[in-house]
């Protein structure tokens, strides 16, 4: 069979060739005409790790409006903008990086370990408003006490007397000593700052058996031995009896302290239900946030599928 002449050859590749670039040409026309949708971005969804900086407010309460917690170093140290519940406590400085946590109801105590960092568990009410946000997007979440941290314990409430006495000379063992009088030295004669008020004591005998202690405040003096003013409004050789400055309006405004043992794990509490009729408090050792509705900002700054 005789070649193929060139000027057939020639025409077979310039067909080839617009039947390529037509083909191209419509390729590039279709795209241009069918964009391809934009990439839905991940969300946080149940069984995520991920990490969330947050500021923690108080929704409710005589305390509302103030922050108890936060991940964000700045707003720690912003009182003026974010000021700040009785109860906060300002961490070190490598203490404010965002929060690891695992996403879902049935997270374990310990958490989950992945690659060096645990994801821990939160209450329902802060991971259940995470979900569906993206990374860098930002919320505020409410969170009610039935899906924070629950209503008041009423075994962590202490109903104390408003007023107090004390005797006006005590008698204390040798060894309890430094624990009844901090300070005091075992020296007749000996006078001493009394630790818990703040006015002069003086140890009027001492011996290997007993130490007697006298207290000396002066009519009408103020001392603070809990966080609110006590008046010495009567003193005899028996004892001395202090008025408590507190009022209704002191109710969950004043943190106060115990110096022996602890109640429901704490050795601070906040004033609760002042009753001058009554002439009772309460000594609330409920943690700030129990009972209460939270406010959080919440930033989510990293998502890890499972």
């Amino acid at each position: 069979m005789a070649a193929g002449s060139p000027s057939f050859i020639f025409l077979a590749i310039l067909i080839a060739i617009v039947v390529i670039v037509g083909g191209v040409g419509a390729g590039l026309l279709y795209e241009y005409n069918h964009p391809k949708l934009p990439s839905v971005p991940t969300t946080v969804q149940v069984g995520d790790n991920v990490t969330v900086d947050y500021i923690g407010v108080l929704g409710s309460g005589s305390e509302e409006g103030k922050v108890f917690d936060t991940s964000i170093q700045s707003v720690a140290y912003d009182n003026a903008t974010w000021p700040k519940a009785l109860e906060y406590t300002l961490r070190n400085s490598t203490g404010y990086t965002p929060l690891p946590v695992s996403v879902g109801p049935d997270v374990p105590a310990a958490g989950y370990n992945v690659s060096g960092v645990t994801y821990g568990a939160v209450v329902p009410g802060f991971w259940e408003g995470m979900l569906g946000l993206a990374v860098n997007q930002t919320r505020w979440i409410t969170v009610t006490p039935s899906l924070g941290y629950g209503q008041l314990k009423s075994s962590c409430l202490v109903t104390t007397p408003l007023n107090e006495s004390l005797p006006t000379v005590a008698t204390v063992a040798p060894a309890n000593l430094q624990a009844d009088f901090p300070g005091a030295t075992a020296v007749a004669g000996a006078t001493f700052v009394d630790a818990s008020y703040g006015w002069t004591d003086v140890v009027l005998s001492a011996n290997a058996s007993a130490i007697v202690v006298q207290r000396e405040p002066y009519l009408g003096e103020t001392s603070r031995p809990s966080g609110w003013a006590m008046v010495v409004t009567s003193i005899t050789s028996s004892t001395i009896s202090l008025r408590s400055e507190l009022t209704p309006a002191s109710d969950g405004t004043i943190l106060g302290t115990i110096t022996n043992g602890s109640v429901c794990s704490s050795t601070s509490f906040l004033v609760w239900n002042v009753s001058l009729a009554a002439g009772t408090f309460q000594e609330n050792f409920n943690n700030e946030v129990v009972g209460e509705t939270l406010l959080f900002q919440v930033t989510i700054r990293s998502i890890l599928p499972p």
